[in-house]
């Protein structure tokens, strides 16, 4: 009776107007209900890759990653059958999700019971459904007939949830499905900007509002927070898709590379000039151009900018002639324009034009939630480049992950967690996998910082009994540099522009609290 209410569910949810996200955590649900699974999930086949677009029983962060077929042999099996497969107890092949369990993160080899289901829709394989059990035999007398139903209804609803979000998204070009619907993952998963927390989902809404329009956008929030995905989002759900979207780092060029960069100049108009170049603006006609920390431009070149932005007019460097492009702009900046524009160094006529449409994109501290699928996603990604094994983040090192305030975002989440791969790799010793500990987090910046982070835009606590009046002094310095340099990848200049130091002054005070030699 189980097995016929399960199927019953699963078709009348193939009928139900929901989202994509709440169908396929419906098809778990349902299949819970007759198949006596400790931990399941739902993978989209992306050419050589399987994506988890749903999971249940397992740690978080697996929805960050992504599972090659040529590393994991039993999903690699399971795509390659024609009808769903049951893994003996003995299978030698590993299992992707050991150590995953989220009723026993720590356990390494105790699932004892594995099954798997290709998802065929119309002959092609579009997804995989695993199940996995630590009871020996829990899906022995399970009908072979019963999951091929099954299989052929999960792939239904991935076809359904595909095409109602494809439907819904493309309704204005008069009902033009997605060419491809089973290989449009990026939609599903955010256009690379992971996550599930309320910020960043209605960061995606305004994503999706924008990119239809034609609109000058401006990208506001601290380093790291990942403004450049954001642009690319942009871009890639806009008419100009097709078109290609150009960036320039106003920051990394002085005045004169920059006005070059992006208006080009004519052969010998300066030292140095041996032949004609294109600047950003004329390559980007018809398409876009991002242009990142737009608040580090001198006010010439801003007038420049506004020039092309009002009138699409651009005139190479030497030239008298002047030439228009057709560009969208979007710009990013970690500052404070309206100050800057009060303080003199940026223009208001162009702040004003730039700010048609800001989006502002959230710390990471806003989404803390987020940290676990962010971190098995830089875990994967650091596991990858170091050429390593398997990868598992203990509960406890990511419960350190969350009550650390990550003032430099989510990059500085990405460069803890791949020292911490690098680190967990160094100590291991014939282990199945690779754990990531709290003590491979908290060398960084020390314990006491992940414990009790102090903001680095307030004041410190009053001193502790233990410390000096001095000491206290000293080591809340360190922890402001060290933030500082965190959030600008330990470049010690832009460090010191942050901190409203000289350079030189920095260099001398961190040698002075031992942080330089």
């Amino acid at each position: 009776m189980d097995k016929l209410h399960t199927l019953s569910a699963i078709a009348n949810d193939l009928t139900e107007v929901m989202s994509a996200e709440d169908r396929y955590q419906r098809l778990l649900d349902a299949l819970r209900r007759a198949i006596p699974y400790d931990a399941a999930t739902l993978l989209r086949v992306e050419a050589d890759k399987l994506i988890p677009i749903a999971a249940k029983g397992l740690t978080p962060d697996v929805m960050g990653r992504v599972y090659l077929r040529s590393e994991h042999p039993r999903l690699e099996l399971i795509c390659q059958s024609d009808t769903p497969i049951l893994f003996p107890a003995d299978s030698p092949l590993p299992d992707p999700f050991d150590g995953m369990l989220a009723s026993d993160p720590e356990a390494l080899q105790h699932i004892h019971a594995c099954l798997g289901c290709p998802l065929h829709v119309n002959g092609n394989l579009v997804g995989v459904l695993t199940a996995d059990s630590v009871t020996v035999g829990a899906f022995d007398r399970l009908p072979k007939q019963y999951l091929q139903t099954i299989g052929s209804m999960a792939g239904a609803q991935l076809q359904v949830a595909d095409l109602l979000k494809a439907l819904e998204e493309k309704a204005e070009r008069q009902g033009q499905i997605a060419s491809d619907l089973m290989q449009d993952v990026a939609l599903q998963r955010g256009w690379d900007i992971l996550g599930k927390s309320p910020v960043i989902e209605k960061l995606r809404q305004e994503i999706e509002l924008v990119a239809k329009s034609d609109y000058t956008i401006l990208v506001l929030g601290e380093t790291g927070v990942g403004k450049e995905l954001v642009t690319r989002a942009i871009h890639r759900h806009s008419n100009r898709r097709d078109k290609a979207m150009l960036y320039l780092n106003c920051a990394a060029l002085p005045d004169s590379l920059a006005e070059s960069e992006l208006f080009g100049h004519v052969k010998g108009s300066f030292t140095g000039a041996s032949n004609d170049r294109a600047g950003k603006f004329e390559l980007a006609d018809g398409g876009t151009l991002f242009l990142d920390e737009i608040g580090e431009l001198s006010r010439e070149i801003q007038a420049k900018i506004l020039r092309v932005i009002q009138e699409g007019e651009i005139q190479r460097i030497g030239s008298e002639k002047m030439m228009h492009a057709d560009v969208r702009l979007l710009a990013a900046t970690n500052r404070n324009l309206e100050t800057e524009v009060q303080a003199g160094r940026f223009r208001a006529d162009l702040y004003h034009r730039l700010n048609v449409y800001p989006i502002k994109v959230p710390a990471l501290r806003e989404r803390k939630e987020d940290i676990a699928i962010l971190a098995g996603f830089f875990a994967e990604r650091a596991q990858t480049q170091l050429g390593l094994g398997e990868i598992r983040i203990s509960e406890a090192a990511l419960q350190l992950l969350g009550r650390y305030n990550w003032p430099g975002n989510v990059r500085e989440l990405e460069n803890i967690l791949s020292r911490a791969v690098l680190k967990a790799s160094q100590r291991s010793q014939g282990e199945d996998y690779l754990r990531i500990l709290p003590e491979h987090l908290a060398g960084d910046l020390g314990s006491a910082l992940y414990v009790r982070p102090a903001p680095a835009c307030e004041p410190p606590a009053a001193p502790r009994q233990n410390l000096s009046f001095r000491e206290e002094v000293k080591s809340f310095q360190i922890q402001l540099i060290q933030a500082a340099l965190d959030r600008n990848e330990g470049n010690w200049a832009a460090a010191a522009r942050e901190l409203d130091m000289h350079r030189s002054n920095l260099h001398n005070l961190a040698t002075r609290l031992g942080m330089r030699r």
